[in-house]
This record gives structure tokens, sequence and C-alpha cells, in this order.
């Protein structure tokens, strides 16, 4: 691989070829286990949260596992990106976890060089919790930004069902353990937070939502019927699914509904993504007589995805697993209205009958009831679309940024969790920090 530059890219530690940060900019050090080119939420949050806070002025640095092996630095829309050592993850063929052998050392003399104003860590995994560790002991402040559910592992580690709730039990805790070492703790939404306090942590978790590019996704309902063509669909009414194909995002409902939808409507569903679970879907379609209406998209580049969205008429998620969902948030911008899962934070995003529907997941039935008293009203639809777009704007990603700016500004170092007493905002696009005592207030 070579550098942007050209020239080849070291293969030696990335951090011992890292140039002193500028004095007059804040300095931050991101820390993930997942990053493009990897495709999932977490990684893509990350990427926008980097790359926006750079744009903000911000000097900008992400430790993330390099994608084929070998260490390196690589520069990438105005971030420094420290690719560190990695290997193949045996349970998800296309992910790549940081080997930890020599990591601790490689992360301190990363701390030494760029002295960074804060660490923010997305996660406790290999690279987090290092970076956590690191940063506990040269006194610098770390935020924790939590995208983790260990029901969205076990399909890959295999765990059989019998053992979810104790594995479950296990992460939680150790999770937890984590997080008590850190400054600050935010997650995507309210529900979210609540469920960290849930599982045993005691101190105050903040809602900051993973914000959304009004700028790239927005209605361009004239270019609809560009859109099919670019991804190669009928000239059907579409509901489109955006994300991994895999077993807790529970397709299978949007698959078993299709029949029952297309008796009413000319529908098809539209997939874009990939995962273990395509094989089983389209042999699910062939028995059910709906193949030729379930269209694999496959992988749609991110710079293509928001004219994906304007192929379709409307959105629907079955996942049970979303701290808050990032496609449904890019398909509400572009003026979707929703069809999604009862579960998790999926109810914070649909605001019933307005931007669109609830539904109790595995009902696949329910499902296809909920679509086609979208697709039979053309001013409901309409109306519904509008609805979402409001909702959409409440998630800009630059207040997003912003509020991360001002934490980052707060944290002090060697203070642990910032205990004080906040106040409970629930209105529109304010923070919310939850509390153990506030939670049921939170639940009304």
């Amino acid at each position: 691989m070579t550098s942007p530059s050209g020239s080849s890219a070291p293969r030696m530690s990335a951090v011992d070829q890292a140039v002193p940060a500028e004095p007059t900019r804040k300095r931050i050090l991101i820390g993930t286990d997942t990053y493009p080119p990897d495709v999932n939420g977490a990684a893509y949050f990350t990427a926008r949260l980097a790359e926006g806070l750079s744009a903000r002025g911000n000097d900008v640095h992400v430790v993330c596992p390099s994608p084929d092996g070998p260490p390196r630095i690589e520069r990438r829309n105005g971030v420094t990106l420290h690719r560190v050592r990695s290997a193949s993850v045996l349970v998800h063929p296309t992910m790549r976890t940081a080997l930890p052998l020599g990591l601790a050392g490689t992360l301190r003399r990363l701390l030494d060089r760029f002295a960074p104003h804060v660490i923010h860590a997305q996660g406790h995994f290999v690279i987090g919790r290092t970076l956590i560790s690191a940063g506990r002991r040269n006194g610098t402040p770390v935020v924790l930004t939590n995208h983790f559910m260990p029901e969205n592992l076990f399909h890959y580690a295999h765990v059989p069902g019998p053992l979810q709730g104790p594995t479950g039990g296990l992460a939680w805790r150790d999770f937890v353990r984590v997080m008590g070492t850190v400054d600050h703790v935010t997650t995507p939404t309210a529900k979210a937070a609540r469920l960290l306090l849930d599982k045993g942590f005691g101190h105050p978790v903040e809602a900051v939502s993973c914000g959304i590019d009004l700028s790239r996704f927005h209605p361009r309902p004239e270019r609809g019927a560009k859109a099919r063509a670019m991804l190669g669909l009928p000239e059907r009414e579409t509901v489109m699914f955006v994300g991994r194909l895999d077993d807790e995002k529970r397709i299978d409902d949007m698959v078993r509904a299709l029949p029952m939808i297309a008796k009413v409507r000319d529908a098809q569903l539209a997939l874009v993504g990939t995962g273990s679970r395509r094989a089983a879907l389209e042999q699910l379609a062939a028995s059910l007589g709906v193949a030729d209406r379930v269209r694999f998209l496959g992988f749609v580049p991110d710079d293509e995805l928001p004219m994906a969205y304007q192929a379709a008429d409307v959105f629907g998620i079955a996942s049970i697993a979303e701290l808050q969902s990032i496609a449904t948030l890019e398909a509400m911008a572009s003026g979707l209205p929703v069809v999604a899962a009862d579960a998790m934070a999926l109810p914070h995003l649909v605001d019933e009958d307005r931007n669109g529907y609830l539904y109790p997941p595995g009902d696949h039935g329910a499902f296809a009831h909920r679509v086609l008293s979208i697709l039979e009203s053309g001013p409901k639809r309409a109306a519904m679309a509008e609805a979402s777009l409001e909702i959409a704007r409440r998630h800009d990603h630059e207040r997003s940024l912003a509020r991360f700016e001002e934490i980052y500004d707060t944290v002090r170092p060697g203070v642990g969790i910032d205990r004080r007493r906040r106040r409970v905002a629930v209105s529109s696009g304010s923070p919310v920090v939850v509390e153990r005592a506030r939670a049921r207030e939170l639940t009304r």
C-alpha cells in the first residue's frame, strides 16, 4: 500500500512515525476496534466523528486495526490514522482485530508524542481497553461511547441459545467494570443509556445522537427512477433495508411479509448490504414464491448511498439490537416513512402514525399490514415523509459534534466519572443525561 503522496507505507510501528501535533489546536485521540473499510454502524460513526471533528479545526488522530495486517500511518480526510498490527477475527470473516502483543507500548509512545487533550474510546475491546488503561496511567481524560450489545456477537461466536443469557451477563459485567474507569460515558439514545444503568452501571450516562449529515442525505424525489435504474431495480413500489444481512437484523420478517404485501401492491423488497444470512434469505424468498421480488443489491459504496435511498418508498428494519440505527436516520433524512420493530432504540426514531409504524418483532403479518397502510395512501405517505425529515433534522451531526467538543472541554484528568448532578433534558436535540435515580422519570 502507498501513502497519499505515493510513497511506500512504512512497515514499522505507525506511532514511531508520528509528527508532533500543532500546539494551538485541540488534540483528540480516538481509539476504535472497527473503522472503514469495515462495514458496520460503529465504524461509520467513528469515521464521521473523526472527520467531522477535523473539519471543525481539531487535530484528530485515530488508532484502529490495520485492514490487512501490517501497521502504518495513513492520512485520510484530514484525520491521521494509526493502523496497528492486526489479525483476522476467526468468528467474523470480514473483520480484523488488533494484536495485543506490543500494543500497550505502541499506545504509550503515541500518547507521549501526540499528548492528546482527550481520549475518546469507541468501545472496550482490544484497542479501546488498552487505550483507556494508557490514558488512566498518564492522566489523560477519557470519554467512552458505547456501541456494544452482546446480542450482536452471539451469532458470530456461535453461542448456543441456552448459554446466551449467562454469556451476555458476563460480557455486561466486564463492560461495566471498564466503563467505571473513564471520565464520561455517552451512548446514542436515552434507551441505550437506561440499558447501561439496568446492567449495573452506577454513574450518569449521556445520550448523544450519532447524528446524520443532512447535506448528504435529503429528499430527491425526482431521482427515484434514476436511482432504481442505477441499482437495477424494476419499476415497482420498493421497501428498502440497508445494513448487514446477519442474524440479529431479523430480515426474515420482511421476506415473509412480502407475499402478503405483493397480493395487494406491485411491490418489492430491496436489501442493501452483505452478510452471513444472504444464502438463507435467498432460499426463503424462493420457497415463498417471491424470489423475483427480493432484490439483493450487495454492498453500495458510501458515496452512492444517498442516491440508493431515493429508490425506496418505505424503509423497513426488523432488528432487535439497535442502539440507534444510523441507516434508519439516513432513510428518514432522505424523506422515507419507516416501519420498524418495536425493540431497543428504534421507537426513539418512529413516532407512531406520524412518520411511520412500529410492529411486534417476529410478527411478519403486522409488518405487512403497516407497510400496506403507507403504500395505499398517497397523502399519508407524503405526510409521513415530511415528519421523518422533521425528526431527522433534530439529529444534525453538527449538533452532535458540537456536544462532543463541549464534553471534551469539561472532562478533567484523574477525576474518574463526572458525578456532578445534572438536570435531565428530554427536549428535541438536547443532550440527555440519565442517572439511576432519574431513569424511571424518562420512561414515562
